[in-house]
């Protein structure tokens, strides 16, 4: 693999703005705190005079506040650029869109790459555990900055939609709409175990340090692209995969038979590369962590129907039929744990062969079903 110096460590340099700073402590879930916290935001569109028309878009595991337009690190749109903006699903002449980075992200929003100030060094793993409901607490920070008492929606899918769950069972009485994405209300022993591989893959290569890697100037470069490797494959249907790639292959000499001689190796390793340039090692232990940890049902004796008791939201619920890694299936448990709570709740299966990342690329039915949606309640 090769790895581009030149374009080495732009999320460390990079300044993100808007920022809001909370000038005090922050409570954690386990019960620690964060002293003076960031979170870094954008915002597309305008609040209307009734601040009635906020839309909170909730980003995946690897996602960030970029939603929309020209990525200031990466020089790419934005991962829901094709929904966000005037006349599209998310339509800025109607609803004033905001998109945070997440607790312990490495965008700007305080995360492991931050300076501690109590320190002036970089938390590392110093930096406490944080969860699901930690990040959700941060963004309601946020949003009560802008005077929303409600938001029209909350919106985002896989660890984006974990998020929008976490808002239903905490803050439904802030939220007209929830729409979960992909997405379960814990993860399965799989799920863990593939994070667990990625884990391990950015704890194995020597230039981590012990997560003490910026303080020693280095990175750890290859085992964070192997752990976006096992990542990626798990949001990539069988079938788009074969589609996609099948065995076809470049034929090279015996020396270099393990440089990618399949198209589909080739894949891998480029999204591995990409991923080191925008992406913080620490950050993904930490937020994959936090995925693992998440369980709506544990604080309700594992019954997750308690989750939803006098739950005032209207839901939506979508997934995907070639999604592996979030299931319909889990999904349906959702629907199933609203629906014995007589919650307003609707759910979409929508067919595609994309897997899971389904939410994330052109899909005519996913984009007309949020549409419908969004426009058939007023704000």
């Amino acid at each position: 693999m090769l790895y581009h110096k030149k374009k080495f460590n732009n999320i460390y340099n990079f300044i993100h703005k808007p920022t809001l700073s909370l000038k005090k402590k922050f409570r954690l879930e386990s019960g620690d705190f964060i002293t003076e916290p960031s979170i870094a935001y954008k915002t597309y569109g305008k609040l209307n005079k009734k601040k009635s028309n906020a839309i909170l878009i909730c980003h995946a595991l690897t996602g960030d506040q970029y939603a929309a337009g020209d990525h200031p690190v990466t020089k790419k749109k934005g991962w829901w650029n094709d929904l966000i903006g005037k006349e599209k699903v998310f339509d800025t002449n109607k609803y004033f869109i905001i998109s945070s980075n997440i607790l312990g992200g490495c965008m700007g929003t305080t995360g492991p790459n931050s300076l501690n100030p109590k320190t002036n060094k970089i938390y590392g793993l110093n930096f406490p555990e944080v969860s699901i409901r930690d990040m959700v607490s941060l963004q309601i920070e946020l949003v009560n900055s802008f005077g929303i008492e409600k938001l029209f929606c909350v919106v985002g899918g896989s660890m984006g939609g974990m998020q929008v769950l976490e808002w239903g069972i905490n803050y439904s009485n802030r939220a007209k709409l929830l729409i979960p994405i992909a997405t379960s209300y814990r993860h399965t022993a799989q799920n863990i175990a593939f994070h667990e591989a990625g884990r391990q893959a950015i704890k194995a290569d020597p230039d981590w340090n012990e997560g003490s890697y910026i303080e020693a100037k280095s990175f750890p470069k290859k085992g964070l692209a192997a752990a976006r490797s096992i990542a990626h494959i798990t949001y990539m249907s069988e079938e788009h995969l074969e589609s996609k790639f099948g065995r076809a292959k470049n034929e090279k000499p015996l020396s270099q038979i393990f440089e990618g001689s399949f198209e589909v190796e080739n894949y891998l390793q480029y999204q591995g590369i990409s991923f080191v340039e925008r992406f913080d090692a620490n950050s993904y232990l930490y937020l994959t962590r936090s995925m693992d940890r998440f369980d709506l049902s544990e604080h309700f004796q594992g019954k997750l129907e308690k989750s939803f008791v006098d739950n005032e939201s209207r839901w939506l619920i979508i997934s995907f039929t070639s999604d592996w890694l979030f299931p319909t299936s889990e999904s349906r448990l959702i629907v199933n744990a609203l629906m014995a709570n007589a919650c307003d709740v609707s759910f979409v299966e929508i067919n595609t062969n994309r897997g899971h990342d389904s939410f994330l690329v052109k899909v005519p039915r996913f984009y007309n079903i949020l549409k419908g949606f969004l426009s058939g309640v007023p704000f």
